[in-house]
């Protein structure tokens, strides 16, 4: 029986992962060590349960009363805090999902593959602040690391073993989301509650808003740098508004692999969860006669100016990826809070990465956790600087 471990179990990505084990068996096919949540302890506790995990964790310290209670009588352990969360992360299991949204998935994350442990990495931000550090780990160590994003795991899936040298382009691609044809004016004065609803796919607020500013893209971009060894130059991005065409890989002879399927999380997770088989998964088939055509477009740079700052990111190295996803983290807070406009949180971003760029050690990339969140803290502090001379 195989062990499993899911970090941001009652977020859109765990709760996937979750259905995809209930489906194929739940406690009886699979040992479940740790589940871990932020604030929703009752769906947490639910899970725990069904699964018979060996210990269920929230982020937020003060509901650890709420899920002892919730757990009385099951054999569950109940644990909380972020320290807890990376203990968990600790205690061996054969394959661990990284789904905590945003910087906080990171430490996790290192320690599972410090200790030489699989890592289906579901949070993009853990290559975009610590992509040399997570990579270099996992080569000292043996860990095995698994895109799980749709647009990396379809590369993975197309890349067939190729060495690098043989892939001309790798091309992601992207619905566009909620504003994808608005006219440009309009963006301004776009709404949180607008920029919350996708077209395609059912995820989370914060992730539904970076679709729609295509920060999840950019985020994107930076991953594929780091996990695929590719330099900007052969990272493309295309719009794709129907979401069948996850990612394509074009290859020196002058053919193109194209990795299709629906708009369900569930079959990224699902070639994670049994690689290197492939194992059937409950889920819908595609059914390409039915669908009836698939389009494609360039992106407006005016449109999404997160695209370009994923490149000068890039281009800098060092620091900067850890700068851009604070800052956008940041920006994205106070949009949702409505301190700042749509239109403006890629200004956050670009004054945030302005003033990380005449810092000491900033072409340097970060050697440990402490740093990354140093430069964390610093960016966060730019951002909202940024906002209140706006």
């Amino acid at each position: 029986m195989r062990s499993v471990s899911i970090f941001g179990a009652t977020g859109s990505i765990g709760e996937s992962a979750f259905d995809l084990l209930i489906r194929s068996g739940g406690a009886a096919a699979w040992r479940t060590v740790a589940l871990t949540g932020g604030r929703n302890v009752a769906r947490l506790a639910e899970m725990a349960r069904s699964l018979r995990a060996e210990i269920a964790v929230i982020a937020d310290e003060t509901l650890l009363p709420g899920l002892r209670a919730a757990l009385a009588g099951s054999r569950v352990q109940a644990a909380a805090g972020a320290q807890a969360i990376a203990e968990a992360a600790d205690r061996p299991a054969d394959w661990s999902l990284s789904a905590i949204v945003g910087a906080a998935g990171l430490a996790p994350g290192l320690r599972v593959v410090e200790r030489g442990g699989t890592l289906a990495l579901a949070n993009k931000e853990s290559l975009v602040t610590a992509g040399r550090l997570l990579m270099g780990q996992a080569a000292r160590t043996g860990a095995t690391i698994l895109p799980v994003d749709s647009e990396h795991s379809a590369v993975f899936q197309c890349l067939e073993n190729e060495n690098l040298d043989r892939i001309e382009l790798v091309t992601l691609t992207a619905s566009g989301g909620a504003f994808r044809d608005w006219p440009l004016e309009r963006l301004a004065a776009a709404t949180v509650a607008e920029a919350s609803t996708h077209p395609n796919w059912a995820m989370g607020q914060r992730i539904t808003i970076d679709s729609a500013s295509m920060f999840n893209k950019a985020l994107e971009i930076i991953e594929a740098h780091e996990f695929f060894g590719l330099p900007s130059e052969r990272i493309a991005v295309l719009v794709h508004p129907e979401s069948i065409v996850h990612a394509l890989v074009s290859y020196a002879d002058g053919g193109t692999l194209a990795h299709l399927g629906p708009p369900d999380m569930r079959h990224a997770i699902g070639h994670a969860l049994h690689w290197p088989r492939r194992e059937k998964l409950p889920l819908p088939r595609l059914d390409l006669a039915r669908q009836g055509s698939l389009t494609f477009r360039e992106p407006c740079a005016a449109r999404w100016p997160a695209l370009s700052l994923a490149r000068e990111v890039i281009a800098q190295g060092g620091a900067a990826g850890a700068v851009l996803n604070a800052a956008k983290e940041q920006a994205l807070d106070d949009f949702i809070a409505g301190r700042i406009r749509f239109t403006d949180m890629a200004g956050a971003v670009a004054h945030a990465l302005d003033r990380a760029a005449g810092q000491a050690g900033f072409g340097r990339s970060p050697g440990s956790l402490a740093e990354v969140l140093a430069w964390d803290e610093a960016a966060r502090r730019a951002a909202a600087d940024w906002r209140a001379a706006a």
